[in-house]
C-alpha cells in the first residue's frame, strides 16, 4: 500500500508554504446528498469550478501509513464556495489511510479500486460533478440555490468523507480543496497523471499481462514507485 505514498508526500511539500483553512470531520454537518446524479442547468448555475477552460484536477491516493493520514479532516487552499463569483481553477485531492485488506495482492488491488470508485457515488445537492477518468479532470457546476443555502467546501467535504467511511477498510480521510489562482495547477496535473499511471500499471500487473521490462512503456513507473517492481516480479 506504499505505492501512492510518494505522491502524498510530494503534494504536501508542494502546498507546505501556503495558507489554508482546516476543519475536523463532523458527519452531522455533511451537506445533503441527493442520492443520485443531479442536473444543474446553465441558467440555474452560479459558476463552475474548472469551467471555461480553467484547471480541474482530481486524484485519490491510498496509504497504509498512519503517519501520512492520521485524522479525518478538510483542508481548503483559497476562497470558499460562497466567496467565489466566477469560474475558477479547482482541485480536489483525496488521501486515505486504509487497513490491511488481508488476503493476496488481488484482494488489495480490488480494495484500492473500490475506494477510488467512490467519487462516482457522491452527489452533494447543487454540486454537480462532471468527472473524466481519461484526463483526471473533475469539473463542478454550482447551483445558485446551493450558494443561497451557504454550501461550503467543509460541508461538501464531509459528504465525501461520510461516503468513504462506509467502507470498513477506511480509517481516515484527508480531503484537500484548492481554488487559489496562484497555485501551479500543472504540477497538480502531473501528480494526477502519475497517480493514474500507478493505477494503470497496477491494473496491467494484476491482469497478468506479460510484460518485458526492457521494452515496456510502464517501466518508468516501476522504477520510480517503491513496491511496484516487487509486486510485478511477485505476480510474474
Amino acid at each position: 500500500m506504499e505505492l501512492y505514498d510518494g505522491i502524498i508526500t510530494r503534494t504536501r511539500e508542494f502546498l507546505s508554504q501556503r495558507p489554508f483553512q482546516r476543519w475536523d470531520y463532523d458527519p452531522s454537518q455533511a451537506w445533503e446528498d441527493a442520492g443520485q446524479s443531479e442536473l444543474v442547468l446553465g441558467r440555474d448555475s452560479a459558476y463552475e469550478l474548472g469551467g471555461n477552460g480553467t484547471f480541474a484536477v482530481h486524484y485519490t491516493c491510498v496509504t497504509a501509513a498512519p503517519s501520512l493520514v492520521d485524522r479525518d479532516e478538510i483542508l481548503l487552499y483559497g476562497p470558499d464556495l460562497t466567496e467565489l463569483r466566477k469560474d475558477t481553477p479547482y482541485a480536489r485531492l483525496s488521501f486515505l489511510n486504509i487497513a490491511d485488506p488481508g488476503g493476496d495482492d488481488e484482494t488489495a488491488y480490488r480494495a484500492i479500486r473500490e475506494i477510488e470508485f467512490v467519487k462516482y457515488h457522491v452527489f452533494p445537492r447543487g454540486f454537480m460533478l462532471r468527472i473524466s477518468s481519461t484526463d483526471q479532470r473533475e469539473q463542478v457546476r454550482l447551483s445558485r440555490e446551493a450558494i443561497r443555502k451557504d454550501i461550503s467546501f467543509k460541508t461538501v467535504g464531509f459528504d465525501f468523507i461520510k461516503k468513504h467511511r462506509e467502507n470498513p477498510l477506511v480509517k481516515h480521510v484527508q480531503m484537500l480543496f484548492i481554488t487559489d489562482t496562484s497555485v501551479d495547477y500543472r504540477t497538480l496535473e502531473r501528480n494526477a497523471k502519475t497517480t493514474a499511471d500507478i493505477t494503470g500499471t497496477l491494473t496491467h500487473i494484476m491482469e497478468g499481462i506479460a510484460l518485458n521490462c526492457s521494452s515496456c512503456s510502464l517501466k518508468p513507473v516501476c522504477d520510480e514507485v517503491e513496491g511496484m517492481r516487487e509486486l510485478h516480479l511477485r505476480r510474474n
